[in-house]
């Protein structure tokens, strides 16, 4: 196996350290506040892992959405991840390079960076707002290395194309 593939597992492993904790440490925090008479009462103050809004979500009857996040933010990566083991145990195989292009392919539909842009957004977006404060909890950091580290493992990855592929 060569040094750049090897690399490539290594992030894939530290990918799926990331992940786990990104999805059942707490994300985000919001809190929201109204001053009335003088006095400021706090109307909603609410952490939420991706794991625990994925639960909220369908509780509250809004399966939808819920299976959306846990389609694209937790089975695809997963997904992907499972993919990777076959593709470096049968490398230089017709089969590693049509999983290869598997993961090339389910890759795109990948929400986990939409996702992390998505909640810094949501911070920015409350931090301007007066009544309004949303704070990062460390799921979110652990979230946003995995995108980075599990990008940065498959843009590393090299399978050849087998003539029978």
């Amino acid at each position: 196996m060569s040094r750049r593939n090897l690399l490539a597992l290594a992030l894939s492993l530290v990918s799926l350290a990331l992940l786990w904790p990104g999805l059942v440490e707490p994300v985000l925090t919001i809190r929201a506040t109204i001053e009335m008479f003088g006095t400021e009462r706090e109307l909603t103050n609410e952490t939420r892992s991706v794991v625990g809004a994925i639960r909220s979500l369908h509780d509250s009857g809004n399966d939808f959405v819920a299976g959306l996040i846990l389609l694209f933010s937790v089975l695809v990566p997963l997904t992907k991840a499972a993919l990777l083991v076959p593709i470096f145990a049968w490398r230089n195989s017709p089969v590693a390079y049509r999983l290869y292009r598997v993961v090339q392919a389910i890759s795109k539909w990948s929400m986990a960076d939409v996702f992390a842009v998505g909640m810094l957004i949501a911070l920015l977006v409350a931090k301007g707002t007066a009544n309004l404060s949303a704070v990062a909890g460390p799921g979110f950091y652990f979230f946003a290395a995995y995108c980075l580290v599990s990008n940065a493992a498959f843009q590393l990855l090299k399978v050849e194309r087998h003539p029978a592929a």
